[in-house]
C-alpha cells in the first residue's frame, strides 16, 4: 500500500512539473515516465530501489566488520548478500562514485543451463552441453574445475536472482552457443543496469553498508592471515578497517591501457568498452600478498563496438537475427561464431569495420536497441534501398544480401557461412536499421587464481587464509576466449560462493 501511494505521488508531482513548464528537466521527467511504462512490473520493482539509492554516509563507517567486500559490481554485491544471509556483518567498499562497475555495461544476458525458464519454454539444454561449448569457445584452455562448478551452479544462480526479485526469463542466444540459454529481463532489455538496480535494492533492504568513493589501497595481513584493508575515503583520509575475511571483487584491467600494452602490445590503440575503474587494482593487491595470476595476456576483443563512444553493441542484436555486412553490402562471416573469430573476420576487411543490419522485428525483440537509438548509434531507412543510401553501400548488393539471407532463414540453411543459430526470423519488416561497429577491448580473461571455494591461491597452490575473490578479477574460467553471456553468470555463481565460503571461514576462526 505504501509503495502504491508513493508511486501515485511521484506521478502526480511529475504531472504538475510538466504543466508548469520546466524546460529540459521537464523532458527528462517525461522520458523517465515513458520508459517506466514500457517495462514489466518485476523490472519496475527492481529499478525503483536503485533509482532512490543513497549510499552509506562515511560517518557510519565502523572500525571492524566480519567480511569486507572490495567492489560493488555484480560479484561484490552478490557476495555481500550471501555473507549477510549466512550471519555475517559485511561491508562493501566501492572506489567509484556509484555502484555497478562493468556489470552496469553488460548487455546481452546471463548464460545458464537446465533452468526453470528453459524448461517452461521447452528449450532442451544440459549442463554437459554448456560445459562442452564453453570449453570449445575457450580453445580448451579453461580451468576445468572452475568451469564444471560454473555450469553446474548456473541454474541455481538464476533461481537465486529470481528469489531477489531479479527475474531473467526472456531467453536468446549468443555466439558459440547452440541453444537459447542467455537469460534477459522479461522485456528483452539490457541485463546490466537491471541487475545492478536489483542488487543495490537488495543490499539496501538488508541494511548492508555500501560506501562509495572508498578506494581500497591495501589488503592487510598478519602471520599469513588477512586482517582487513587500508581504504582512502573521498580521496582525503586513509583508514585501516579490520575484518576476518576479505572478498576481492574489483573487476578486471580492461581500462588499464598501460598494463594492456605491456601484456598485449598488439592491442595498443584500440578503444575499450570498460568503465574507467577497471584498472586491475585487486590483482595488484593480491599479488602483494603472494597470490598468483593466470592468463594475463588473454584479453578479449569484442567485434561489435560503436567506436565514437566505445560502447558495446550487445550480441543479442545478432542473436535475434541481425547480420553483419561490409562496405560492399555483403555478409562476410558467421555472425554468431565465437567473438575472436568474428573479430578476425572484421579485421580482414579493408576498412576494418562493418555494419550490423537488422529490421523492425529485431528491434522489437531487443529492447537495448532503444538505448542505442537514444545514444545516436542507429541509422534508419524506410526501405533497404533507403538504408543502403544512408550507410553508403551499393543498394542492389544490400538487397541481394538480404534476399539471400532471408532465403537461408526460410530453408534453415546458411550455405554461405554455415550459421545455424539466430535464424528464427528473417529480415523483411521495415523500417530497416544499421549500426556501424568495429572491434574494441572488452574483457580480460586473466586474473588471480582461485579454487572452487573462491579462495585465492599462492604460486604453490595454497589458499591465502581469509582471502577470497570473484568476478572478472579472477582468471582461468574462460580460457583464451570468453563466450558472450558467461561473464554475468560468472559474477553471480562465484559471487554467491565467495559470500558463503567467507562466512564459513569467519565462523571457523
Amino acid at each position: 500500500m505504501q509503495k502504491k501511494l508513493t508511486t501515485t505521488l511521484i506521478l502526480v508531482l511529475s504531472f504538475v512539473l510538466l504543466m508548469s513548464g520546466c524546460g529540459s528537466d521537464n523532458q527528462s521527467q517525461n522520458t523517465t515516465q515513458d520508459n517506466a511504462t514500457q517495462t514489466e512490473t518485476n523490472e519496475t520493482e527492481a529499478v525503483s530501489g536503485a533509482s532512490q539509492a543513497s549510499y552509506t554516509p562515511i560517518d557510519q563507517l565502523k572500525d571492524k566488520y566480519d567480511v569486507i567486500i572490495i567492489g560493488a559490481g555484480g560479484a561484490g554485491m552478490t557476495a555481500a548478500l550471501e555473507a549477510k544471509e549466512n550471519g555475517m556483518n559485511p561491508v562493501i567498499f566501492e572506489k567509484m562514485a556509484a555502484a555497478g562497475g562493468n556489470t552496469n555495461k553488460s548487455s546481452s544476458g546471463m548464460n545458464a543451463s537446465e533452468t526453470k525458464f528453459q524448461q517452461e519454454q521447452n528449450i532442451e539444454d544440459s549442463n554437459d552441453l554448456f560445459y562442452k561449448e564453453t570449453l570449445k569457445g575457450g580453445k580448451n584452455t579453461n580451468d576445468t574445475d572452475l568451469l564444471r562448478y560454473f555450469v553446474d551452479h548456473s541454474a541455481s544462480a538464476i533461481d537465486w536472482l529470481d528469489s531477489k526479485g531479479i527475474s531473467l526469463n526472456n531467453l536468446t542466444i549468443t555466439g558459440g552457443m547452440s541453444v537459447k540459454r542467455t537469460h534477459r529481463p522479461e522485456d528483452g532489455s539490457a541485463v546490466g543496469q537491471f541487475l545492478v538496480n536489483g542488487l543495490v535494492r537488495n543490499v539496501q533492504e538488508q541494511d548492508i553498508p555500501l560506501f562509495v568513493n572508498a578506494d581500497v589501497k591495501e589488503i592487510t595481513e598478519k602471520d599469513g592471515k588477512v586482517t582487513g584493508v587500508k581504504v582512502l575515503l573521498n580521496g582525503e583520509e586513509e583508514k585501516t578497517i579490520e575484518a576476518s575475511a576479505v572478498i576481492v571483487a574489483t573487476g578486471g584491467y580492461g581500462a588499464n591501457m598501460e598494463l594492456i600494452a605491456e601484456v598485449r602490445p598488439d592491442l595498443k590503440g584500440l578503444v575499450t568498452t570498460n568503465q574507467e575503474g577497471s584498472t586491475g587494482d585487486g590483482i595488484k593487491m593480491i599479488e602483494a600478498l603472494g597470490g598468483t595470476t593466470v592468463d594475463m595476456d588473454q584479453i578479449q576483443v569484442h567485434p561489435t563496438v560503436q567506436q565514437e563512444q566505445s560502447y558495446l553493441i550487445g550480441e543479442a542484436v545478432r542473436g535475434e537475427g541481425g547480420i553483419l555486412v561490409s562496405s560492399e553490402g555483403k555478409r562476410f562471416t558467421n555472425e554468431l561464431d565465437t567473438r575472436d573469430n568474428v573479430t578476425a573476420a572484421i579485421n580482414k576487411l579493408p576498412e576494418k569495420s562493418a555494419y550490423i543490419v537488422f529490421d523492425s522485428g529485431v528491434k522489437s525483440r531487443v529492447k537495448a536497441i532503444q538505448q542505442y537509438e537514444e545514444m545516436g548509434f542507429v541509422i534508419q531507412g524506410d526501405s533497404i534501398e533507403a538504408l543502403a543510401k544512408e550507410i553508403n553501400v551499393p543498394a542492389d548488393q544490400l538487397q541481394a544480401t538480404l534476399d539471400t539471407w532471408n532465403e537461408a532463414v526460410k530453408n534453415k540453411e546458411d550455405a554461405e557461412f554455415g550459421r545455424t543459430t539466430g535464424m528464427d526470423n528473417d529480415l523483411s519488416t521495415g523500417p530497416f536499421y544499421a549500426i556501424k561497429i568495429a572491434p574494441g577491448i572488452h574483457y580480460t580473461m586473466g586474473g588471480v587464481k582461485i579454487n572452487t571455494n573462491t579462495e585465492v591461491l599462492t604460486t604453490d597452490g595454497q589458499p591465502i587464509p581469509g582471502l577470497f575473490a570473484a568476478g572478472e578479477v579472477i582468471g582461468g574460467l574462460h580460457g583464451s576466449n570468453r563466450i558472450g553471456g558467461n561473464s554475468v553468470g560468472d559474477i553471480i555463481v562465484f559471487g554467491y560462493q565467495a559470500g558463503v565460503k567467507a562466512a564459513e571461514y569467519v565462523k571457523a576462526q
